[in-house]
Formats: structure tokens, sequence, C-alpha cells
């Protein structure tokens, strides 16, 4: 099925669908182990991992940030 959907399709369906889905998920496996062990390098990186997902994020699932939703530098 993949195979008949043309390049430019399937490129939006990973940048609307895959991207976003996943920056949720690096968020909310950060969100369990700082819960779990407090802040930590790991949880550091999949909450950055998540921002930079975000940041590239396009269509209904993409997160809509503002600035104070940030971390600060």
């Amino acid at each position: 099925m993949w195979a008949f959907l043309s390049k430019r399709l399937r490129m939006w369906l990973i940048l609307a669908i895959a991207v976003p889905l996943s920056g949720f998920l690096l968020g909310k496996l950060a969100d369990l182990i700082e819960r779990r062990r407090g802040p930590n390098t790991l949880s550091r990186v999949l909450h950055q991992g998540r921002g930079w997902l975000q940041g590239r994020s396009k269509g209904p699932l993409a997160a809509r940030t503002t600035e104070k939703d940030r971390p600060a530098r």
C-alpha cells in the first residue's frame, strides 16, 4: 500500500502524523522518567528531542507553542 502513494503524499504523512506523534511520545517518556527518578540527563535529552521535533512538525497534529512554553536557555 505504501508503494502506491506518491512521494509528496508520503512525506506529508510523515511530517503531519509521525513526527508530531513521536515528539509527543518523547515528551511523555521524559515526564515519566522525571516522575520516577527526578530530572536527569536522559530526561533533559528527551525533552530536547521533543522540542526539536515540535519545531519541525507540520499539519494538524503539530504543537503550537508560545514563547512562555519554551524552556529558558
